[in-house]
């Protein structure tokens, strides 16, 4: 007898959870025998293939079309305070395998075997996310946990995506501590200040890191175009590593202030200037005027953030490096990036070969990049593995 409410699913159905997979979905529950509307959202349950035998404990919400998400393989180790505990420190450990300072994404979710949660680290100020109702139902033991395995300063809990409204749950920030509005950080030799009160999802983007450290080989003596720059992550390493010239775009007038005080915290404000605008029309701009730039780099929010969308997001990522393309120089690099999962990486190339050919120019591949270690990849769930960065050179034909 399980000491915990049963979900048995439907015949066949336990294969991708026996797979690996962490997810459950509605339509593969077996309602008749366990009806969803028996449970509250947050439960725990045990869920089982159609033979009775458990896979595992999940915590459920009968809202969601994914409905059950797997906490424990072993249903003699429900998820308790001290699992929270022992997978926080899996996570830390293989953050400090790859990174001697305390700057990273803590826990990716799924991907660190706790779904629903994501946690930033500046230093000894954490930012949590949770995005789930079975994790807001253990909030307070994994603000226990984090304190346990990291002791912050502080902690501030951004529960404000629109993840959270798909779960039905509300959307609030609440400090834990005496929280700053601006943190400090390093990343890649390169020291920041990003707004995690009220900057863009958690403050900061780790999961382009390694990407932005290959810049070294293209912007030396460059001029440089870093469209969607927000606070300037892109532009101000590409100043550092030795652009002439850095122009950065973005619609956000707060943002671009805080690019201008990254500059001069790194010393390069001489050579960085920033445009305010939609990037769309910025490009259309300078096109106009006939700017060109040795290295563009574009690196948008996610224009396909769910399957239905994907038409018209695509013909967004074809637009925007077209025009991209048309503000580039002869022998130019441009940097494409895109953080939708549901754009293949072959369909970014796509949209870069298909910019290039309508200016009648030969592009190469040089590198592709993606998330950070920090952002580890789950084998058996696609949807970890999102992001992409493709260093091309575009030359005459």
């Amino acid at each position: 007898m399980s000491a915990f409410p049963v979900l048995k699913l439907k015949k066949n159905e336990e294969r991708r959870i026996r797979g690996g997979h962490l997810w459950v979905f509605s339509n593969e529950v077996d309602v008749q025998a366990t009806p969803l509307n028996q449970f509250e959202p947050g439960d725990l349950v045990d869920v089982q293939a159609s033979n009775g035998k458990s896979l595992g404990i999940a915590y459920i919400n009968p809202l969601s079309l994914i409905c059950a998400r797997m906490m424990s393989r072993d249903p003699k180790h429900p998820p308790t305070a001290s699992l929270l505990v022992h997978r926080i420190k899996q996570a830390l450990s293989l953050r400090q395998q790859f990174f001697e300072q305390p700057y990273y994404r803590l826990v990716f979710g799924e991907s660190d075997f706790l779904p629903g949660l994501v946690v930033d680290r500046y230093g000894d100020v954490l930012v949590v996310q949770i995005t789930t109702a079975g994790m807001e139902v253990m909030k307070d033991d994994v603000i226990a946990a984090l304190q346990k395995v990291i002791k912050p300063s502080s902690i501030l809990l951004r529960n404000d995506s629109a993840a959270r409204e798909r779960e039905g749950l509300p959307s609030y920030v609440e400090s834990i501590g005496d929280v700053p509005e601006i943190v400090e950080l390093e990343d890649m030799g390169v020291k920041y200040r990003a707004p995690i009160m009220q900057g863009q999802k958690t403050g900061w983007f780790y999961d382009q890191r390694f990407n932005r450290q290959a810049l070294t080989h293209v912007v030396k003596e460059k001029r440089v175009l870093d469209v969607f720059s927000y606070v300037g992550a892109w532009g101000v390493k590409a100043a550092v590593e030795g652009a002439t010239e850095v122009v950065c775009v973005d619609s956000s007038e707060t943002a671009l202030n805080m690019l201008a005080e990254n500059a001069e915290l790194n010393q390069v404000d001489d050579r960085m200037s920033g445009i305010q605008g939609d990037a769309f029309d910025v490009l259309k701009m300078l096109r106009a005027e006939k700017e060109k730039f040795d290295v563009v780099i574009i690196d948008p929010p996610a224009f396909v953030k769910r399957k239905k969308d994907f038409k018209k997001g695509k013909e967004a990522y074809y637009r925007l490096n077209q025009m991209a393309l048309q503000v580039l120089a002869k022998d130019g690099v441009l940097v494409s990036a895109s953080c939708s999962h549901h754009l293949p990486r072959h369909e970014l190339q796509k949209a870069m070969l298909h910019g290039a050919r309508h200016i009648d120019r030969n592009m190469q591949i040089l590198l592709q990049g993606y998330q950070g270690p920090d952002h580890p990849v789950h084998p058996a769930i696609p949807e970890t593995e999102y992001l992409k960065a493709i260093f091309a050179r575009v030359l005459p034909a």
